[in-house]
């Protein structure tokens, strides 16, 4: 828990932003609360004191530009500075703030506009402008402001927005903000049917930063890597509320591609990740293991074992044996850490994960290097993170236990249902109005299939719309089989189809990097044709499938499969933002290979 805070007023559910953000500045005015990165690595830092006085200046310019509180204003920037202290201003103005996914189709862009009835957009970019600027002028969409000012054309450039304000005017505008009124809109990504508008109040972020600092341990004014889109909720909790409510140091990341670059620079003490980026991470050790000396690697792999032991007697809540600490503390010393060191990560305390279950041997794998990843679940609807293992209290595989003031049960049909005051307010309704999606005692249907073991953990199976339900009548949760297959390190991403169907097939992408470094040591030169094409990795891929069909039921096992080489990403369209498969984009982008797959097939 942060130890440094300190909470104005009795009632932290009566607090806003504006208050955490003022006492920011009262208690820690000179700590740095955010960073940002030139091309040439050059930083730029604003303190808490810095970052609240050019909110004000921000917070001038948009009235002057007639934002009045209630008002929905979008935000198209990535991340990048004008973007959290645009947002912030905002908040501070009783408006609303917005953001939009930068990978947001044209369609979906105008139906957000439409639907929030937004006036004002501010976007990052001479292409994000012309995007903006050929929308239909129906949509009511008034004006732009255009961060990069070189690229502003006709419209109002960020830096020339107006800077003098008037302090008293400030303080007295967000004095009238309360903890019921809305932070922000968060569209869900949208991947069937338009977008929801899901309305999040300031005493739902409070009440979840709460909940979330009696669990997560960490150290005072930790550094926190900002690379997810402020679209997220994920990022929207991590990367705003979070920092301002524990008066953290955020560093944001434009490019994500810059992500490993900066954590080997800062050393963080914190790290969260999406599944895929753990994957990834993963792979790139694995590689640097697999190029070690063979001494070296036996090491590692020894290592590895007094690790995992010893994160096992933590799972169970038992204090190590004396022999047992003696030896990781020696393995980490010598072993452990100087690997870790080359990624940034051997000074973690904290590492989670979220958005998709975990896929059990990247869990494994980095267990075998101290690092317990704490599994947490939840959903925009829930203000993020509902659920969440913790150090006193994890199990691995599981997404935790509910926050405190939430509840969590499971229906009939194993959907989970949830309760308490995180969950959001309701759905924002194209007249304005909010509209509850709570029933009558107030539990709200998620859409995921889970159970609650007998210690209170969730175990989390799949999206309820994503079960594949096969001609016979089983259920199958795609998420599992797609997990026990990415367990060969060849293997990046799959997806698995069936529904209706007889039996599963899967869509294979192999891994660049695992897939690369394997064919080296094979002695494979892909240089003349892609890798998918040649024999031995087929085979390699066939012995994937069958280890993982060796642990799955008959109904789970895949028969047929076709192995592709391009990795799927948010700007080929085939993930989310977050970095979740888009099921039906795969799936028609891929019909005719799929159709294939049940051909001529006994």
């Amino acid at each position: 828990m942060t130890t440094l805070l300190r909470l104005p007023g009795d009632t932290p559910s009566a607090l806003t932003l504006c208050d955490l953000l003022l006492r920011d500045v009262e208690d820690h005015g000179d700590l740095a609360a955010l960073s940002w990165y030139a091309d040439d690595g050059t930083r730029t830092t604003l303190t808490w004191a810095q970052a609240r006085h050019r909110i004000a200046e921000v917070a001038a310019g948009l009235t002057a530009l007639g934002v009045t509180p209630g008002d929905h204003v979008l935000l198209m920037m990535g991340n990048r500075p004008e973007h959290w202290l645009t947002d912030l201003a905002l908040v501070h103005l009783g408006a609303v703030p917005v953001s939009v996914y930068q990978t947001a189709a044209t369609e979906q862009i105008a139906h957000i506009v439409r639907h929030s009835r937004a006036r004002l957009a501010v976007v990052g970019t001479a292409a994000e402008r012309e995007r903006w600027e050929r929308l239909p002028a129906r949509l009511g969409l008034q004006r732009l402001v255009v961060a990069d000012e070189d690229a502003a054309g006709p419209h109002t450039a960020w830096d020339t927005l107006p800077r003098p304000c008037d302090p008293s005017v400030f303080e007295e505008t967000w004095r009238r903000v309360r903890s019921s009124d809305p932070v922000t809109v968060v569209y869900t990504s949208g991947t069937t049917g338009d977008p929801k508008g899901v309305v999040i109040s300031h005493r739902n972020v409070v009440r979840n930063a709460l909940a979330l600092d009696q669990v997560a341990e960490l150290p005072d004014h930790a550094d926190h890597l900002c690379y997810l889109p402020f679209a997220h909720i994920a990022e929207r909790m991590l990367g705003i509320y979070l920092p301002v409510f524990r008066a953290s140091h955020v560093h944001l990341c434009a490019d994500p591609a810059q992500l490993a670059p900066l954590a080997r620079r800062l050393h963080p003490a914190e790290f969260f990740g999406v599944p895929r980026i753990w994957e990834k991470l993963a792979a790139s050790l694995r590689a640097g293991v697999e190029a070690l000396a063979p001494e070296r690697r036996a090491a590692v792999a020894a290592a590895g074992e007094v690790a995992r032991a010893h994160v096992r007697c933590r799972e169970r809540g038992q204090v190590p044996e004396p022999e047992l600490a003696a030896a990781y503390a020696q393995a980490r010393r010598e072993v452990i850490e100087p690997l870790l060191a080359q990624a940034g990560f051997e000074s973690l305390v904290w590492t989670a994960s979220a958005s998709a279950p975990m896929p059990p041997d990247v869990l494994d794998f980095w267990a075998g290097f101290g690092i317990a990843i704490m599994d947490a679940w939840g959903l925009t609807e829930t203000t993020g993170a509902l659920t969440l293992n913790g150090p006193q209290a994890f199990r691995i595989g599981s997404v935790g236990r509910p926050l405190e003031g939430t509840e969590v049960r499971t229906a009939a049909d194993g959907e989970i249902e949830v309760r308490g005051t995180t969950v959001f307010e309701g759905y924002l309704r194209p007249d304005g109005f909010v509209e509850p999606a709570t029933d009558a005692d107030g539990w709200f249907a998620t859409g995921d299939i889970g159970r609650v073991d007998d210690d209170g953990f969730l175990w989390l199976t799949d999206r309820k719309k994503d079960m594949i339900v096969t001609s016979s009548g089983k259920n199958v949760s795609p998420a599992l089989v797609e997990n026990a297959l990415k367990e060969h390190p060849l293997i990046g991403q799959a997806l698995v189809h069936g529904d209706g169907r007889s039996y599963l097939v899967a869509l294979l992408v192999l891994d660049t990097e695992a897939a690369g470094a394997w064919a080296a040591r094979q002695g494979i030169d892909a240089a003349d044709g892609a890798l998918c094409g040649h024999p031995a990795v087929r085979a390699e891929a066939e012995r994937a499938v069958a280890a993982a069909n060796a642990r799955l039921n008959r109904t789970e096992q895949v028969k047929r499969f076709r192995l592709l080489e391009r990795e799927w990403s948010p700007a080929t369209g085939e993930l989310t933002p977050s970095l979740k498969l888009r099921r039906r984009v795969i799936t028609d982008a891929y019909r005719r290979e799929i159709d294939a797959l049940y051909e001529d097939h006994v």
